[in-house]
């Protein structure tokens, strides 16, 4: 048998050449032969769409690396101030972000007779320096710089967020997935930019980060949702190849209550470059305009650096498992629900709210919060259940069963949207119709002695976006005349048999319990959030 060798800009790769006598080697070729015939034609081949799509502007350099022997500051925190105003500029760490060399490169001829070497992590050279430098228009200053995954730290620390960009398939090592889950899962960020809108990188990159969090899932981020509203208020875009469409589309994976991994499935880097010209020679590339691309560009900043204290914050070890079945019968379980939407929202502000519980109160208190499913563990011994979300879910026919019947039973659920998002907030509404559809939610009056079980609470305040009288979550559903209580607590109760069983607030108080700086969300200030924690599973513990 001979083998040869030949090689495109995929990389070198061998076949093998059998005698005419053997035709084993016939089915393999007939099998290549039909994937091309029914895949390519829908979307062209890979290798259509890598072609060189920066401007003939010479690039700039990133600052250099700093040598390991130079200390690397850590990331900024927000100054205490900046709990009161909204949009302040973001504090202003050294390097925000960095670009990952990945894939592979090649060498072209180009019209002029010159040689051209393009990459696959690269295509689009200049869309880093621009970026920062759209950001300076708003007097942020941070930095970039070039990143090899061989030889990186993976400390979110020193750099808060990684930028894959490119037309096709991405493939990553195991071993760089895993760094990559710990770097995320620690308060890192990782951007995914399909640069020209290719089917390839996006599909790929969604793979591929599915394998890095495979209890995850990919969702459509929220017209709501702070990310579009950071610095710029993003509520319309152009696609220039894309005509009728108008919404912004991004894809994530929640990590707590951030995007810990973003998908862009249309293209970023070459309006963040002012360029899009070259991008005629792809007749299928969709792409933000100029003006788009520049205002996400800057949310998107704006995001990594108002989130990175949330992210290591969220991401340190925290007390979660099993409960202690020798535990005290009177000893207080926080008991969460399980769903399949982003369930765990802040990871770490139970057992915050917890261990000032337990120093504040008489009541014993287990600080390991247990993760229940409804569908299939027993509710009976848990006298409180806590419910929260970022975005849509369902409960199964028979966890439904399950709930009412805790819930008929005496039990008492807690319910926090988290963020305060629209989303989050109709499939509340819609999944407590169906665990009660005799019990409507209704505003618990402000003399209830849930208000005073603890600490006598008459007044509150609201994050900025909420006390500066924005939409509520799903508007429409919260009466005007409720909006505007100002500075009275919003709380939703619905009662059987004259008890509260269940308690929502529209608005985030876990977010509080933490006593973070979320930037943009709709929820209590941390001490109100505290305050109203308390009260309540003192209430449930005392009734």
């Amino acid at each position: 048998m001979e083998t040869k060798k030949t090689a495109d800009v995929f990389g070198s790769f061998s076949f093998s050449v059998r005698s005419p006598k053997d035709k084993s080697w016939l089915k393999g070729l007939l099998l290549i032969a039909l994937i091309f015939v029914v895949y390519v034609p829908a979307q062209g081949k890979e290798s259509d769409w890598f072609i060189y799509l920066g401007n003939k502007t010479k690039a700039k350099s990133p600052r250099r690396h700093m040598s390991a022997a130079e200390a690397l500051p850590p990331l900024p925190l927000p100054a205490t101030p900046l709990r009161r105003t909204e949009r302040k500029k973001p504090p202003q760490p050294d390097y925000l972000i960095g670009k990952v060399i990945w894939g592979e490169s090649a060498s072209f001829v180009d019209s002029s007779g010159g040689k051209m070497k393009i990459a696959d992590w690269n295509l689009c050279p200049t869309d880093m320096e621009k970026f920062v430098g759209n950001g300076r228009s708003m007097d942020l200053k941070y930095h970039w710089q070039n990143v090899n995954l061989n030889d990186f730290h993976f400390d979110p620390k020193k750099l808060p967020a990684l930028l894959f960009s490119g037309v096709r398939i991405l493939r990553l090592s195991q071993t760089h997935i895993q760094a990559l889950r710990e770097y995320v899962l620690a308060g890192g960020m990782i951007i995914c930019d399909s640069i020209a809108g290719s089917p390839y990188f996006y599909e790929s990159a969604k793979k591929v980060f599915l394998e890095v969090f495979p209890e995850s899932r990919f969702r459509v981020i929220p017209s709501d949702h702070p990310f579009y509203h950071m610095l710029v208020d993003v509520k319309k875009v152009s696609y220039p190849k894309k005509p009728g469409s108008t919404k912004p589309f991004m894809e994530c994976i929640y990590v707590g209550s951030r995007i810990g991994v973003l998908v862009s499935k249309y293209g970023l880097g070459c309006g963040w470059n002012r360029d899009v010209t070259r991008l005629g020679k792809l007749p299928k590339a969709v792409y933000y305009d100029v003006k788009s691309a520049g205002q996400l560009g800057l949310n998107l900043a704006a995001y990594v650096v108002g989130y990175a204290e949330v992210g290591l914050l969220e991401g340190q070890p925290e007390v979660f498992g099993a409960a202690d079945q020798k535990r005290p019968t009177d000893e207080f379980v926080f008991a969460q629900l399980k769903h399949e939407g982003a369930w765990n929202v802040h990871p770490g502000g139970a057992t915050a709210l917890l261990m000032k519980l337990r120093r504040y109160t008489a009541i014993r208190v287990n600080l390991k919060r247990v993760a229940v499913d409804a569908e299939k563990d027993d509710l009976s011994s848990y006298p409180f259940l806590y419910l929260t979300g970022l975005d849509d879910f369902s409960f199964s026919p028979e966890a439904v069963t399950a709930l009412r019947r805790y819930l008929n039973y005496g039990g008492v659920l807690l319910v926090n949207n988290g963020m305060g998002l629209s989303t989050f907030d109709r499939a509340v509404r819609r999944e407590l119709a169906r665990i009660l559809p005799d019990v409507e939610l209704e505003l618990i009056p402000a003399n209830h002695h849930l208000y005073n079980s603890l600490l006598t609470i008459k007044e509150v305040r609201y994050s900025p976006v909420v006390a500066k009288n924005k939409p509520p979550p799903a508007a429409g559903l919260i009466k005007p005349s409720v909006a505007g209580l100002k500075n009275k607590p919003y709380l939703l109760g619905a009662t059987i048999d004259g008890d509260l069983r269940v308690l929502y607030s529209p608005y985030d108080l876990e977010a509080g319990w933490l006593d973070a700086y979320y930037p943009l969300i709709r929820g209590y200030e941390p001490i109100y959030a505290q305050q109203l924690g308390l009260n309540i599973i003192t209430y449930v513990m005392t009734h």
